[in-house]
């Protein structure tokens, strides 16, 4: 392969916003007037996490890597850009706040907005986010205690809507809050990937009116539908119904195979601008990426980096950064490491600081903010105001191993000898290093590390007892993950969310989320995050490692890939890309 031809670099995520809407407006004007002769029709897109469902807000489906390979086929009110904050996205619609006591958003969807069916995009489809996300429609459980119906990996934001105001199959919609609940990040509610096809689900389900049926709380009708969301819209190489799976995006779901990957192609009922490269071939975890790019079937690569040991990837250019993910372990809260006892011995003998100094920073080096060290908050982030006054409670406990204070909590815990699981979607290089040092700085504790990888593994493990702790991004997620906001953090460690794997149960602790959830008061927000730290460095469901840090690459003479290091990933505008020969 030729040399690459600028050095491996690392730029400023205000320099990386300038260059996204540079390059878009740019590659916007060559794709205006069509493919030209000398462009390469067909881009492969490698991602460092498996593609399991089109549906990536179910418990399963948030680990995944949806959100990542999916963002432009599935359009939304917004969508994470690169500063981690939500970005409007007009061509699927508006939103307004409107005057009042209570809360109210009004949304006006794009009137030309059809899936790749025909079918109209309608306020159907925020009805059906909304009455999954909401935890409100539920069964009894075990032990009599309910059960949403809907397996939603998060109810943030969206358990703080009243009512969503929509005639069926209409356009507008008015999101009604419940009163004191105004939530601060409601530009994220309806994002992409969020907005899944109503329709669909409402045929699957044999349910005429969805609309209808959720306003009215028809409790067996709202069972079938979720039912469907919860498990219909799987995605098995090979074994795809395409009539399951209708756009609303740029780009469509032409196939999917071991072979052959996750191929998107040009929807042709798209409303909006024509995509740059009319096909687009995901690569998802599993795939030999190394291989792929001596073929020639890769030309974009985002993965956590160093998770591919040896990877050459001479002939692209290549930024490291850190991101808005959490590297952490997420820990069991029930078996092994039911008691804090337990979970304070694994944490005293954990060897952060190495860690961040060997696997935390590969390629750049931060004075402050993101990437900057080992992190010691599990929801403020680096780079924010109150992140100092927040980890006051870990007061350099727990940076470097603590051996004798290791040992006698593991005895306090009444545990001659603890052995600890850890489990990951693998092959992951990177993580297998991080469990190897961990084992070895945990030994002369008395505990013993095992490596529990897997290349099906799901964070849900953690919760049957199949492990006793995750490894892995922010709300469990195997690639990538988080954002400018506290809100998929913090909701990972509510009593209830879907992804709270560990179990861990707080009352003080939910209500702290709640109300930073709709508390816009510096002074408010600087107290409780300080508080919610010393009650998680307390109880200890999860420790903090570092900001995870990601390799984005893309092959010389591509033009608009901008790296985007939160949940969205590099794909985040891949309807811009494009590649001349």
């Amino acid at each position: 392969m030729p040399e690459a031809k600028t050095p491996r670099r690392n730029r400023s995520r205000a320099v990386r916003s300038l260059v996204a809407l540079t390059a878009t407006a740019a590659v916007g004007a060559t794709a205006a007037c069509g493919n030209s002769a000398d462009q390469v029709p067909s881009l492969g897109y490698a991602i460092d996490n498996v593609v399991t469902t089109y549906n990536g807000n179910t418990v399963d489906g948030a680990a995944t890597g949806a959100v990542q390979a999916l963002g432009r086929v599935l359009t939304g009110m917004s969508y994470t850009g690169p500063s981690g904050s939500p970005v409007a996205d007009t061509d699927f619609g508006t939103a307004s706040v409107l005057p009042g006591d209570v809360f109210t958003v009004q949304y006006r969807l794009n009137p030309s907005a059809v899936y790749s069916d025909g079918v109209p995009v309608s306020c159907d489809d925020l009805v059906l986010a909304w009455a999954a996300g909401s935890g409100r429609f539920t069964r009894p459980g075990d032990g009599g205690a309910p059960v949403s119906l809907f397996a939603s990996a998060t109810r943030a934001g969206y358990a703080d809507i009243d009512r969503v105001d929509c005639q069926p199959g209409s356009k507008d919609a008015t999101v009604v809050f419940k009163p004191g609940r105004g939530f601060l990040d409601w530009r994220s509610l309806f994002g992409a990937t969020e907005v899944m096809p109503a329709h669909v689900a409402a045929q699957a389900a044999g349910v005429p009116d969805l609309v209808g049926a959720v306003r009215s709380g028809d409790g067996d009708a709202v069972a079938r539908i979720a039912d469907f969301w919860n498990s219909g819209w799987s995605l098995t190489p090979g074994e795809l119904d395409l009539a399951r799976f209708p756009s609303s995006g740029p780009y469509r779901i032409d196939s999917y195979t071991e072979d052959d990957g996750l191929v998107l192609v040009e929807n042709e009922r798209w409303w909006g601008n024509k995509p740059a490269t009319s096909r687009i071939v995901v690569w998802p975890k599993g795939t030999d990426v190394q291989s792929r790019i001596a073929d020639g079937d890769v030309e974009v690569v985002d993965i956590g980096a160093g998770s591919i040991g040896g990877l050459d990837l001479g002939g692209f250019e290549v930024t490291d950064e850190p991101s808005r993910s959490l590297e952490q372990l997420v820990l069991a809260t029930r078996g092994t490491l039911g008691s804090v006892d337990a979970r304070r011995a694994l944490a005293l003998c954990l060897p952060r600081q190495q860690l961040f100094d060997e696997l935390g920073h590969p390629g750049f080096d931060r004075p402050v903010g993101l990437g900057s060290g080992v992190v010691d908050s599990r929801m403020t982030a680096p780079d924010t105001l109150f992140y100092t006054s927040a980890v006051a409670a870990e007061g350099g406990i727990y940076t470097d191993p603590d051996i004798p204070g290791a040992v006698a909590a593991r005895e306090r815990a009444g545990q001659p000898n603890l052995t600890v699981r850890v489990g990951y979607l693998g092959p992951d290089d990177r993580r297998a290093r991080t469990v190897q040092m961990i084992a070895a700085s945990c030994a002369p504790a008395g505990i013993t590390v095992e490596d529990a990888s897997s290349p099906i593994f799901s964070p849900t493990a953690l919760g049957a007892g199949q492990v006793d702790a995750v490894l892995a991004g922010t709300a469990s997620a195997a690639g990538t993950a988080g954002t400018a906001a506290e809100t998929d953090a913090a909701y990972a460690l509510h009593s209830g969310n879907g992804t709270n794997f560990g179990g861990f149960a707080n009352g003080r602790l939910d209500r702290i989320i709640d109300q930073l959830a709709v508390d816009a008061s510096l002074s408010a927000r600087m107290s409780l995050s300080g508080e919610a730290e010393a009650i998680l460095w307390d109880d200890m469901p999860t420790v903090p490692l570092f900001d995870q840090p990601r390799t984005t690459a893309h092959t010389s003479g591509m033009h608009a890939v901008v790296p985007n290091p939160t949940r969205s990933g590099a794909g985040w505008n891949m309807d811009r890309w494009i590649l001349l020969r």
